[in-house]
């Protein structure tokens, strides 16, 4: 069985792309134009009706949503290294900060950006400070979110916390720039810089 991932470098599934190059195993990228509609057409909607990216498919697993995948692949294919095992403490704080990252990082950004009001005490996201202030908490000190261990919950959590601060979408306190800094120079993400680079190029995309 073969994975493929629906891919297109502008989108969340170029993260996604980083994630395979860490689990290290073979896959195909199905290039899909979001430019003109692509995630709208039938063969997509089959598989994922809201008609967006990321999108996996792994033999008869169909699976969505970023942080998804990437629990997905590493307890899949690398339980014990990328993913703690099931009995592993620290399989509480990996699932803690994998799942932090698309329910308050994402919505958190998004609400101090577009100024939206709402109380944040019936907001899962709360408040901007103290969104920022608990990313702070689960790294400062650290080499990576399990300490000197990487996981597929620095691809998650940290690959938002890269993304989110090349656009200027939070503010960089220190150990937040420094970590990114620091996954970047990792030989998977970099591979994966590069080919969504060179996709990015192929369909002659600006950016």
């Amino acid at each position: 069985m073969s994975i493929t991932l629906y891919h297109h470098p502008f989108s969340r599934a170029a993260g996604v792309l980083w994630m395979l190059e860490e689990v290290g195993k073979p896959y195909e990228l199905k290039f899909v134009d979001i430019m003109k509609g692509g995630t709208k057409g039938p063969e997509i909607v089959a598989l994922n009706p809201m008609g967006k990216l990321p999108l996996l498919v792994d033999g008869d697993a169909v699976v969505t949503e970023a942080a998804a995948i990437g629990l997905y692949l590493a307890d899949r294919y690398s339980s014990g290294n990328l993913a703690p095992k099931l009995d592993d403490p620290a399989r509480g704080t990996y699932l803690r900060w994998s799942l932090f990252a698309p329910s308050v990082i994402e919505p958190g950004a998004m609400a101090k950006l577009n100024d939206w009001t709402f109380k944040p005490s019936q907001a899962g996201w709360g408040t901007y400070e103290a969104m920022i202030a608990s990313m702070d908490s689960a790294i400062a000190g650290k080499e990576f979110v399990l300490g000197d261990r990487f996981s597929m919950a620095d691809c998650v959590f940290g690959g938002t916390v890269r993304f989110m601060l090349r656009f200027k979408m939070i503010e960089g306190t220190p150990a937040l720039v420094d970590y990114a800094a620091r996954l970047g120079e990792r030989p998977a993400a970099k591979r994966a810089d590069e080919r969504n680079m060179a996709i990015a190029k192929e369909h002659g995309l600006g950016g």
